[in-house]
């Protein structure tokens, strides 16, 4: 039955739908997958960023306020107080969570300053690179003097003879 089966698509043309083939070509366009790379870099990133601002800056920031841990820094609107955050949350509590936010806060802004800086020196080394091609642009060929030398020979060969009648 498999036999009878690819004869018959075999016999069929099947066309590719048009917006398959403008996903493949969007697909395959060198910026949607810099996009991509970008993107993977980004979470990685991020998770740099999160491990800087909660293993390292928040135990050295609390330690200068005098003990805080921002991580279970939060208000009770509605419910019992327990040790943490999240067992506060847990047992059903309604809570603001100030730590959480200043550690979202801070993560912003460093990855703020890490894209600003970046696109501060891609868009140096893009005006130097444009300064570069612009300074070195390249002379004619050897074809393309040739050709310039034949024409003005031919120019020079018209105005001395007189054009034919």
């Amino acid at each position: 039955m498999s036999d009878l089966a690819n004869k018959i698509t075999s016999q069929i043309p099947i066309k590719e739908p048009a917006w398959l083939k403008e996903f493949k070509a969007f697909i395959m366009r060198g910026n949607v997958i810099d996009l991509a790379v970008g993107v993977v870099i980004g979470a990685a990133f991020t998770a740099i960023v999160t491990s800087l601002v909660e293993d390292l800056l928040n135990p050295i920031v609390g330690i200068l306020m005098g003990g805080i841990d921002f991580s279970n820094l939060f208000v009770v609107l509605f419910g019992e107080r327990r040790a943490s955050l999240e067992a506060t949350r847990q047992g059903g509590a309604s809570v603001l969570a100030i730590g959480s936010f200043l550690n979202a806060v801070i993560k912003f802004v460093i990855v703020g300053f890490a894209v600003f800086w970046l696109v501060k020196i891609l868009s140096k080394l893009q005006a130097s690179q444009a300064v570069e091609k612009a300074t070195t642009a390249p002379g004619p060929t050897a074809s393309e003097k040739l050709l310039a030398e034949i024409r003005d020979e031919l120019k020079a060969a018209r105005g001395a003879a007189p054009p034919p009648a």
